[in-house]
């Protein structure tokens, strides 16, 4: 299949107050990809909590994500292979969820700011910072 998958942290940035990240984020989602239940569940959580928004804003955006990514669920046998990846990877669980996911839609990229720039999980799944810089030397593959 290919493609790209994204973690939580970069389609919140499309509610920022950060224009730089917000647009590359937007353009990113804009090209299509997918997301995880636990995706919407994890931005729903921070657009009410910590960045304040309301629930119409937090459900427009929700439908938006909803309309322009392939949502997929979390199921029994992608949370066995979550935590597996966590188990060899040193991912936390909920990380370790997300790339399970990434791997069971087939993508190519997940999107991520906080995971392991640049490490490749199962010979196809490379994860990539959108914000990283050009020639910014990666992190090691250890846990975060």
């Amino acid at each position: 299949m290919g493609g790209s998958f994204f973690d939580t942290n970069v389609i919140l940035y499309i509610a920022s107050n950060d224009p730089a990240k917000a647009d590359r984020a937007e353009a990113l989602i804009g090209a299509g990809g997918a997301i995880s239940m636990q995706v919407l569940n994890e931005f729903t959580h921070v657009a009410r909590r910590k960045m304040r928004l309301t629930w119409r804003e937090t459900l427009d955006l929700l439908s938006t994500m909803r309309r322009l990514l392939t949502v997929h669920p979390l199921t029994v046998d992608v949370h066995d292979a979550g935590l597996a990846v966590a188990r060899r990877h040193n991912f936390s669980l909920y990380d370790a969820m997300i790339v399970a996911c990434a791997l069971e839609a087939g993508c190519e990229t997940l999107w991520s700011e906080d995971m392991h720039h640049g490490v490749v999980i199962d010979g196809r799944l490379r994860i990539t910072n959108p914000f990283r810089g050009e020639g910014a030397p990666s992190r090691p593959a250890s846990g975060r």
